[in-house]
């Protein structure tokens, strides 16, 4: 093993019972099974939602890392009963479906948390209890709609745009990941559990929440603007011209040095105590007319060139990497940040859990294959031998 790779084995001993699919509540997981806890990740016969919804697994693998994966019918009553049976021995119960799911399946807070009062039971839906729109169904898109992150995403007087990132679902799993950690630490001293409940809207809006500062500011609704708020603070051209031969530079209110050094980086000394662009309101008057100075330089070098030089000069700056230019940076792997997971016979790199925990990395242990764990995970938690799993399986139950 690369020796800057060790599992953190934080939450070693912690039982997670995993009802997740799809990506909010399968990141929330993925990142305590990170952490070292057991989850055992419950699917139906034909597996889980996300593992059935496209042709290939990288869908899967990608957040299920780490995780054993067990198949249970929850339609029969052998199978809600084998379910309420691990809850007993868990420490986590996590679910994300679709709103009254759970409930109708028979595996509600009020029956679980009845069945073991030290469980913390967490659940991520896509409104709060109490929103009109409670019992609306939501993605990672519609999460960033409604929670204000596509408002305030785009060109000025453009359309809005919605980040790439899915702050929507894996945003609000890392919240709930958080929040069942604390949990778990308070239950420590109180000896009880807790009921958890994330909504994607309420989510996406508290990573959005830096748009009330603007908003408080204006007294308006607030704006479409890039990042920065001071110019030239964007993204700006670079060679040869490709979908993303660009720089993103910054430059800050709180740091008028920034503008004379980018001055002087480029070559136009000329223009230091400028009226016209000295102060950061007359350049923002002028944002255009600025954002061209910057450009005509930027165009003569590469990302990679523009962002070593910007950056050393003492301004910040980022070039706009791709995920292949991502994927073939080696010093990713050196570091074990990019790993490469292996699936059956797929195979693809990935990225591990980016904290490190006295200079190590957590290992990247590969997404289950259906049911892979189904004999092994009810010996562990439930004490079944081979043969019981055995006669469950010929019964319909696993």
């Amino acid at each position: 093993m690369n020796p800057n790779i060790a599992p953190p084995n934080c939450l070693a001993g912690v039982k997670v019972l995993d009802l997740t699919q799809f990506e909010a509540g399968t990141t929330c997981t993925e990142a305590l099974a990170w952490m070292g806890a057991d989850v055992v990740k419950v699917e139906p016969p034909n597996g889980e939602a996300g593992r059935r919804g496209v042709a290939d697994p990288y869908y899967f693998m990608i957040y299920s890392a780490n995780k054993r994966s067990i198949t249970v019918n929850l339609k029969s009553e052998g199978g809600l009963a084998l379910v309420k049976d691990m809850a007993k021995h868990a420490d986590v119960f996590t679910e994300n479906f679709g709103p009254g799911v759970i409930e109708r399946l028979g595996l509600g807070y009020d029956v679980i948390s009845a069945i073991n009062p030290r469980i913390v039971y967490a659940q991520v839906k896509g409104f709060g209890e109490g929103s009109p729109y409670e019992k609306g169904l939501c993605f990672d898109p519609i999460a960033q709609a409604v929670g204000g992150a596509m408002s305030i995403t785009g060109e000025p007087g453009g359309r809005p745009i919605k980040p790439g990132p899915t702050i929507g679902d894996t945003g609000t799993g890392m919240l709930l990941a958080f929040s069942i950690v604390s949990a778990l630490y308070q239950r420590a001293s109180t000896g009880k559990g807790r009921r958890l409940q994330a909504a994607m809207q309420d989510s996406v809006m508290h990573y959005s929440r830096g748009m009330f500062i603007r908003q408080a500011q204006s007294g308006e609704a607030a704006p479409r603007r890039p990042a920065g708020g001071n110019a030239p603070s964007g993204i700006f051209p670079c060679k040869p011209g490709g979908p993303n031969d660009y720089v993103y530079l910054l430059t800050s209110r709180a740091n008028p040095e920034h503008w004379p050094r980018l001055l002087k980086l480029i070559g136009r000394e000329e223009l230091i105590g400028d009226p016209r662009y000295d102060k950061a309101g007359a350049r923002v008057e002028r944002e255009a007319e600025v954002n061209e100075i910057i450009a005509q330089w930027t165009r003569q070098h590469t990302k990679e060139e523009a962002m070593a030089l910007i950056s050393g000069a003492g301004v910040p700056a980022g070039a706009v990497f791709d995920s292949m230019e991502l994927t073939n940076e080696p010093s990713f792997y050196e570091r074990g940040i990019l790993q490469t997971m292996h699936h059956g016979d797929w195979k693809m790199p990935m990225t591990t859990w980016p904290v490190r925990f006295d200079g190590a990395v957590a290992p990247l242990k590969p997404a289950p294959l259906l049911g892979e764990h189904t004999t092994q995970a009810l010996g562990d938690w439930l004490g079944l031998s081979a043969a019981e799993v055995e006669v469950l399986h010929k019964d319909g139950v696993v």
